[in-house]
């Protein structure tokens, strides 16, 4: 084939299709819950302005990942971006809550509902633990934000309607993840649905990230960090 042939070849193949076709890299074609091209969501890590706000998101898991994930948000422009992303099995909240703290100690995380499940063996909630080990939990597990004039938490926790949300924000350039993020793109490559439901394996990042999205009302600007004060002497003449 010419150049030109090859090009027409590839430009006739779906967008979501093209690495898997030209590249080998695995994907879904049919069933595939975000249809969208790669390149279209990725972007080159870059450092966040402050007076953007940022969240994260945890999927508590053993023997699937637990998952972290950070997002910032332009509420200017409303576009979302995944700045971080960690997921690590059989990891316990101390050594789980050390390596994302980094992030911020002051970055509040949006949690789902199994956090406020107990420890068989200390009677402890997932959230509590998570909390024991420095992260800023929110007070209450991820849903989506109240009807105006309802509490918080009357929102609902509906998988669905916050995968349409992040499948809506990908196809109007709304939501971007950093391209350094491969654990995060290997989740969206295989992230499918099977007899019209959604399979819930290998979607830690994604679940993060969900979850996070939800709560993004809840996001805050990083502090800044208060200036020392500076006394003077003054002499007397």
């Amino acid at each position: 084939y010419t150049p030109e042939q090859r090009a027409a070849i590839i430009a006739s193949y779906p967008a979501h299709e093209r690495d898997a076709r030209t590249k080998g890299i695995p994907t879904l074609g049919s069933g595939r819950i975000f249809p969208i091209a790669e390149e279209e969501i990725k972007i080159e890590p870059f450092e966040i302005p402050k007076h953007w706000v940022q969240l994260g998101g945890l999927d508590f898991g053993w023997d699937h990942p637990s998952a972290a994930a950070r997002i910032a948000w332009d509420r200017d422009e409303d576009v979302i971006y995944v700045t971080s992303a960690h997921r690590q099995k059989q990891q316990t909240p101390l050594l789980f809550a050390a390596t994302v703290k980094p992030w911020g100690d002051w970055l509040p995380w949006a949690w789902p509902h199994d956090g406020l499940q107990h420890d068989k063996g200390s009677g402890v909630a997932l959230r509590d633990q998570y909390e024991a080990q420095g992260l800023q939990m929110l007070k209450d597990k991820a849903t989506h934000a109240p009807q105006e004039g309802e509490e918080e938490g009357s929102g609902g926790n509906g998988v669905e309607a916050a995968v349409m949300e992040m499948l809506d924000r990908m196809q109007t350039g709304r939501l971007k993840v950093f391209s350094n993020l491969s654990d995060w793109f290997e989740e969206f490559r295989m992230y499918h649905r099977k007899d019209g439901k959604i399979v819930k394996l290998d979607d830690d990042l994604l679940s993060a990230t969900r979850y996070a999205i939800m709560m993004k009302r809840h996001a805050i600007t990083r502090p800044t960090a208060a200036k020392p004060l500076v006394y003077t002497r003054k002499y007397l003449a």
